[in-house]
């Protein structure tokens, strides 16, 4: 018997997304120094989505004492496998490391600055909130408006929101989005291997596997509670949102940049 399947992709929807595919802040990675500092900004928003991808493995296994098998195991066994991949997939030369690692590792490669992203993690580990950290790191107020959103949503949520916000803001745009950067962007492969390794990865899962994971996982959800659909669509509405105001804070930013150096040129 085929299963019901629920649009949650609206026009007004799928023009977000189609938005974001083709966004102009990648043709301004045009050089190696617009690529160090869109990197500087994109690095938060890649240690953010740990945080919906946790609290949803949260919410589907359990990750608490006593054990107790989860109540759907095809739910635990898709967030599973998305988290093995997310907080320990392989680096190119085959060893262990998270998307994390391997986007700090790109950044070094390139030659772009960790230490805000750094001072950030490290008064995390001190039992910092993440406001005060990103206010310490010196983030751009664009990039703290992001972050906090995906944060508000990942610790107060339901979870069925944050599947959407999970799904439609991030696994279902990330494949096209990031191949359009590669298609876009001025530089080649091998000026930022690390980086293009980065990116190459998340067209490959994130289209293969986690997409189709996250959809099922959304899909099962409003099989049981269709009344939530409209819930599912604004979810999806303003994570899409969000990820528009990175870009167009980042856009400009880079643009600014531009304009320095050749001001500082004449």
């Amino acid at each position: 018997m085929k299963k019901e399947t629920y649009a949650v992709l609206t026009p007004a929807i799928l023009r977000l997304r189609a938005g974001l595919e083709s966004h102009p802040v990648f043709e301004q990675i045009t050089d190696i120094e617009a690529l160090r500092e869109f990197m500087q900004v994109h690095v938060y928003a890649v240690w953010d989505f740990m945080s919906l991808t946790k609290r949803l493995q949260r919410d589907l296994t359990c990750v608490t004492l006593p054990w107790l098998p989860p109540a759907d195991p095809v739910a635990a066994r898709l967030i599973n496998e998305i988290t093995l991949a997310e907080e320990s997939d392989v680096d190119a030369n085959g060893h262990p490391a998270s998307h994390l690692d391997l986007y700090l590792t790109a950044m070094d490669d390139v030659g772009a600055s960790t230490a805000s992203f750094r001072v950030f993690l490290s008064r995390l580990s001190a039992g910092g909130d993440v406001e005060t950290a990103l206010e310490a790191a010196d983030a751009p107020q664009f990039v703290r408006n992001f972050v906090m959103n995906t944060i508000d949503t990942a610790l107060h949520a339901s979870t069925l929101t944050v599947m959407a916000s999970f799904f439609y803001g991030r696994e279902n745009v990330i494949p096209m989005m990031f191949q359009s950067l590669l298609d876009r962007w001025g530089l080649s492969s091998d000026q930022a291997p690390g980086f293009v390794y980065y990116l190459q990865r998340h067209i490959e899962l994130d289209g293969d596997s986690h997409g189709p994971a996250a959809n099922e996982l959304v899909q099962e959800s409003l099989r049981r509670e269709p009344h939530r659909l409209e819930e599912t669509r604004e979810s999806a509405r303003l994570a899409m949102s969000a990820r528009h105001a990175l870009w167009d804070g980042t856009e400009a930013l880079l643009r600014q940049g531009k304009l320095n150096s050749r001001s500082a040129a004449a």
